[in-house]
């Protein structure tokens, strides 16, 4: 059985991004037991220069959100930009519904669509499949797991499988 774009994309984003509301919930439950406020954590980052916890949320569900649209020729929803830890929840919930909301027909075929991607330092050139699986998935797989650092250094308690989310059944 051939990989096809949907396949390789589709069943990461629930299965990471599932993980990362539940790394939400830990430090939300962290929060409550320390007595931390919660806006602190959401202003936290590794390094001056880096993204805020919110932000590296916020990124996450972009890049995931972006990889289902872009190769189905959709435009990429409008995501609220969330600042507590029950708005970045909901907009995990909004981007998995957008994601698993998009037939695979829509996705499977695309691989070469041609897609002009404009950032913040430049623009690039991708086929539909260079971008979803060499752009978006690394910089999604960046996001999360920053996230997730951010948090472990903020000393709440997450081992690898709640990064790893609901693995599946063989």
């Amino acid at each position: 059985m051939a990989v096809t774009l949907s396949l390789a994309t589709v069943p990461i984003f629930n299965q990471i991004l599932g993980g990362l509301s539940n790394v939400l919930d830990k430090a939300a439950a962290f929060c409550a037991a320390k007595n931390v406020d919660p806006a602190t954590l959401l202003q936290m980052r590794l390094a001056p220069d880096m993204f805020t916890l919110t932000q590296q949320v916020n990124q996450a569900t972009t890049h995931a959100v972006g990889a289902i649209a872009r190769p189905a020729g959709m435009e990429l929803p409008t995501l609220p930009e969330e600042a507590s830890l029950d708005g970045l929840k909901k907009r995990i919930a909004a981007s998995l519904d957008f994601i698993n909301g998009v037939p695979a027909s829509k996705i499977d075929g695309q691989e070469s669509r041609a897609l002009e991607i404009k950032t913040r330092v430049r623009t690039f050139n991708f086929t539909a499949q260079n971008y979803a699986l060499q752009f978006a998935m690394p910089h999604f797989y960046f996001h999360v797991t920053t996230a997730y650092d951010i948090l472990r250094h903020a000393g709440v308690e997450l081992g690898k499988l709640d990064f790893m989310g609901k693995i599946p059944a063989s």
